[in-house]
């Protein structure tokens, strides 16, 4: 069928539907909503024979869904309806939740139900959730409804459930600091991460607080900040304390618009007194506290894992996450399993941080900078090393990926081997490590289409070695299970062998370091004043609303 896909982002969400209904064999173009004209436009443009809505924030125009049939996927089990679905699960702690694909009609979230798909509701934040248990019930709701929709015999059921709930807004999340115990503050935050925040005051100005998780030792006074860490903030509870990643300040009136930082960043000279806490990534694996890095070990394989908000890696993050490798490498095991057990891998350099920067140009290249001594790093050890990702990658966060020997995906893994939309050539070795998997032509199409790769067709083209089924926790056993099995294997030692005898005929043809060298210098240029790069990441950075649809997602 001719499907098209329209969303008010071409967020995670729809890039899977996307790339899944690909891969059921259907034709599918994007429209961003920006404007009952241009969905018409777009309509009458394609002519699906179904439109898709994954994620959507306003309301199908009546003309457009009396004329093609609508499917709407609202992040909330039959019946529920309203804008804030996952928010209220979250909030009322509820233990099942669910994706239904409805049919649009007048009424909000009312229409006739295609089909609905429960699942449980994993102890997160509302970002992580949405990217994995969501993401993957949605997906298989959508596939079914659509397979009904072809059949033509199926009749959806009625949907006509309870009344509209609110918005839930501020008032609903408000945290005492005083009374409140952590569980509730870490569900308030956890129902608020990671739009729109919880609005809070520290030192007399208001913030939205990012994030939310446990501390298991430092305590104090409820209210007050205990300590910082890698850029998070400690606080305080009634009966125990959780960590603050990142923070926002409320945009004053008529001012600049706020985006979110690492929470210690934003409060920069107003933490006299507070202590840095650190904590090793080993220490972090046995203990209930927050920390982006942890390693352990099973048996003859270590688990370096690390976990950044929406993916991105500063400077700071690139260089704490190369010392966690180095030392990972030192340990006397035989393969080492790089990547976080939940949601993203990585996204590369980090845009927000950036565009904070005195000087954007000067920090973007520190943290491409940085970015490259990790991977040269996993590009030359001499282990066996695996990329296990269980949610997506991007740009430089895959070229990260791509580094190690194998690259393991979850099945529901979307895998973006791109730059361009963000106006940079690239680096982190692209040009090495994409055409050695998947050829010099192949490279150059992945990189100007700027599509999203679902992980099967990423096992075909070469980008990834394997992948397995299942949610997350079921990947991880699989990781776990297949990384024993890799170093346990009799072939380990020469494979290890015809590695290091690969790896030295590679730099013989032509040292890693000419390969950083010419991406750098294309990257340099990116990264001078005037150039669209610093008008595609303030754009990014500041959630400005495209004015059309971009010509390659139009199919």
């Amino acid at each position: 069928m001719r499907i098209l896909l329209l969303a008010s982002a071409f967020n995670s969400l729809t890039q899977r539907i996307h790339v899944d209904l690909r891969e059921l064999g259907h034709t599918v173009a994007v429209e961003l909503a920006l404007g009952e004209g241009a969905l018409r436009a777009a309509a009458e443009r394609f002519g699906p024979d179904l439109i898709v809505a994954p994620m959507l924030t306003c309301a199908v125009p009546e003309d457009v869904w009396r004329r093609h049939p609508v499917l709407i996927v609202h992040p909330g089990p039959k019946g529920d309806r309203g804008p804030s679905a996952l928010d209220w699960a979250i909030a009322d702690g509820a233990a099942e939740w669910g994706v239904t694909v409805l049919q649009a009609v007048a009424e909000m979230d009312a229409g006739p139900v295609w089909a609905c798909v429960p699942f449980a509701v994993r102890t997160c934040g509302k970002s992580e959730l949405y990217r994995t248990e969501v993401a993957d019930a949605a997906a298989e709701a959508v596939a079914l409804a659509v397979e009904r929709f072809a059949g033509g015999a199926y009749r959806p059921e009625d949907g006509a459930g309870g009344p509209l709930r609110a918005y839930h807004a501020q008032e609903f999340r408000r945290i005492d600091w005083a009374v409140d115990t952590t569980a509730a503050v870490l569900r308030k935050l956890r129902a608020a991460d990671s739009q729109p925040g919880v609005l809070d005051s520290l030192f007399g100005r208001e913030y939205y607080l990012h994030g939310g998780h446990r501390e298991d030792r430092l305590r104090g006074a409820a209210g007050t900040l205990l300590a910082t860490r890698d850029g998070a903030i400690c606080r305080a509870t009634a009966d125990g304390a959780v960590w603050i990643p990142q923070l926002r300040p409320r945009r004053e009136p008529g001012g600049p618009a706020t985006y979110k930082l690492p929470a210690a960043q934003v409060l920069a000279g107003l933490l006299a007194g507070v202590p840095e806490v650190p904590v090793d990534p080993g220490t972090a694996a046995r203990r209930d506290t927050w920390s982006e890095l942890r390693y352990r070990e099973k048996g003859d394989v270590g688990y370096l894992e690390f976990a950044f908000p929406s993916g991105a890696m500063s400077t700071g993050q690139c260089e704490r996450l190369l010392a966690a490798y180095r030392e990972a490498c030192a340990r006397p095991t035989a393969v080492l399993v790089l990547g976080p057990a939940r949601d993203f891998f990585s996204n590369g350099i980090h845009l927000n941080v950036i565009e904070a920067a005195q000087d954007p140009g000067e920090e973007s290249w520190r943290n491409i900078n940085a970015m490259d001594d990790l991977v040269a790093a996993v590009l030359t050890t001499e282990k066996l090393t695996v990329s296990a990702l269980a949610g997506n990658a991007a740009a430089g966060g895959l070229m990260l990926a791509l580094a190690a020997d194998e690259v393991w995906c979850r099945a529901s893994a979307v895998l973006n081997p791109h730059y361009r939309l963000m106006g940079l050539c690239g680096s982190e070795y692209w040009t090495y490590t994409l055409p050695r998997r998947v050829g010099e032509e192949q490279a150059r199409r992945l990189t100007a289409a700027a599509l999203p790769v679902g992980a099967r067709e990423a096992v075909r083209l070469g980008l990834a070695d394997r992948l397995s089924g299942g949610g997350a926790a079921a990947f991880r056993a699989w990781v776990e299970k297949e990384a024993a099995a890799l170093a346990a294997s009799p072939a380990l030692a020469e494979r290890l062998l015809v590695k290091k005898r690969q790896r030295a005929r590679a730099e013989q043809d032509r040292p890693l370091a000419a390969y950083r060298a010419d991406e750098l210098a294309r990257m340099r240029r990116n990264f001078e004043p005037g150039e669209p790069y610093h008008g595609l990441r303030r754009a990014f950075v500041h959630r400005v609303r495209p004015t059309a649809t971009p010509e390659h997602l139009r199919g």
